[in-house]
Order: structure tokens, then sequence, then C-alpha cells
């Protein structure tokens, strides 16, 4: 009877790792879409002097260009920290570019064809890809985007690294660019408008604030760790039950 009962935990725990790896990241239907998900971003031209700040042993300068305002649905996520990608931290000496988020706003949330697209990012692009034609002609192009989010405030880098595919977003501060003269030295810019793509069409944000306005799909993501447990625990029941009977 034990060992059925912890047959039928493995098995169930295994269910909640798998079910919520699919669908931790699912994005949400157009009605949970909040209104303040849907404006374009907006950025005003001021002068700000540049500025120095330290972040992994590196000193960097930031050159705020224009305030920034992105709000939206995060469509896709890279973490710059990931042990497998060494170009930010080891190469790079990248320690303020906490996270790339993928966001779409606009038209694209409002007619729902965000659902119908498949999102990817890599280390320093958002890949985004249909397939039909018809699907990608409903795709506002110039609603959305990829951000390398910089901060040196561990609470907001914490927060940034918590935001996955189906939350909604708020981030305010400056479109920057930045460098460091440690060790190769390392300079990136901005894009400072939504139209344009390819090679340099990322915004880079120096973030000042950053909140979650909705987070999608909690008890799927809460379904991975709990199921992680269950399976330990299963093996652990394993080993000390006697063994089975066997006629």
């Amino acid at each position: 009877m034990l060992h059925t009962l912890n047959g039928l935990l493995f098995a169930a725990s295994l269910f909640l790792v798998a079910g919520g790896l699919w669908l931790r990241d699912r994005l949400p239907a157009p009605a949970a879409i909040l209104e303040a998900s849907l404006p374009e971003p907006t950025q005003v031209a001021q002068r700000r002097a540049p500025f120095t700040v330290a972040s992994g042993g590196v000193d960097y300068t930031v050159a705020p260009l224009h305030t920034y305002e992105l709000r939206g649905l995060v469509v896709s996520r890279h973490d710059t920290s990931v042990w497998w990608n060494p170009t930010h931290r080891s190469w790079w000496k990248d320690h303020l570019n906490v996270a790339d988020l993928c966001v779409v706003w606009g038209e694209n949330l409002r007619g729902g064809v965000y659902r119908e697209l498949d999102y990817t990012s890599g280390s320093f692009t958002c890949y985004v890809a249909s397939r039909d034609m018809q699907t990608w002609n409903r795709f506002d192009q110039t609603g959305f985007s990829n951000n390398h989010l910089l901060t040196a405030d561990p609470r907001v880098a914490k927060l940034l690294r918590s935001v996955r595919p189906g939350d909604q977003i708020v981030v305010r501060g400056w479109l920057a660019e930045y460098g460091h003269d440690a060790g190769m030295p390392f300079r990136r810019g901005t894009s400072v408008r939504r139209d344009d793509t390819g090679n340099g069409a990322c915004e880079t944000v120096w973030v000042e604030e950053a909140r979650v306005t909705r987070r999608a799909n909690a008890g799927w993501r809460a379904a991975v760790p709990v199921g992680w447990i269950g399976v330990l625990l299963s093996l652990i029941f394993w080993v000390l039950l006697p063994p089975r009977d066997v006629d």
C-alpha cells in the first residue's frame, strides 16, 4: 500500500513539474490585459549629466538621453546572469544589464494577435515568428521592443529578474548609453525610436522604477518547485520503505 501511494506521489509530482514548465509562461487572454498596458511608450528629451555608478566591482558611466516610460505585456525574457551565457558577465564585464524583456503593447494587445506569434530571446535580441503571412501582416512591428534593463539597485534587479512572459509591467527611467573601461573597453547605445529594426534597434533603459501590474500563471509557476519537492520526497521514501513483498 505504501509503495502504491509513493508511486502516485511520484507520478503526481512529475505531472506538476511538467505542467508547470509547459504552462508557466503562457500568455494571458485579451480579457486579462489591463488598460494600463495598452499605451505606447513615452519619452521626452531632457538634459541630465552623465553619472558614474558601480556594480560587480566595475565603474560605469551612464549617459541619460530621454526620460522613458514603458508599459505592456512581457512576451519573452533573457536573464543575463545565467551560467551558460558568459557574454555579459565574463567577456563584457557588464553587471548593469540585469535582464532583457521583450514587451508588446497597443493594437497588438487590443486585437489579440500577440497570442498567435512565437517569441524567443537571445543574448541581445528578441525574435518574433509567425506561422503565416496573414498573421504577420496583422502584427504591428512598431508595437513591441526588446529592452536592455540597467540597474545597480539589488531590489530593482531582483524584481526585474522575477518577471516572466505573461506578466504586465511598468518601467520608468531613462533611455541611456553606458560603458566602462575595465579591461576591454565596452560601450552600448540605445534606440530612441520604435520603428527601427536590426542591430541597434533595442532600447537600453536605466531603470529608476519598475512594477509588475499583473502577474500571470501563478499556480503553474508555483507547481514547479512544489513538484520537485514531491519528486525528492518520493525518492527518499523509496529508499526508506521496506522492500515490497513479492509472492
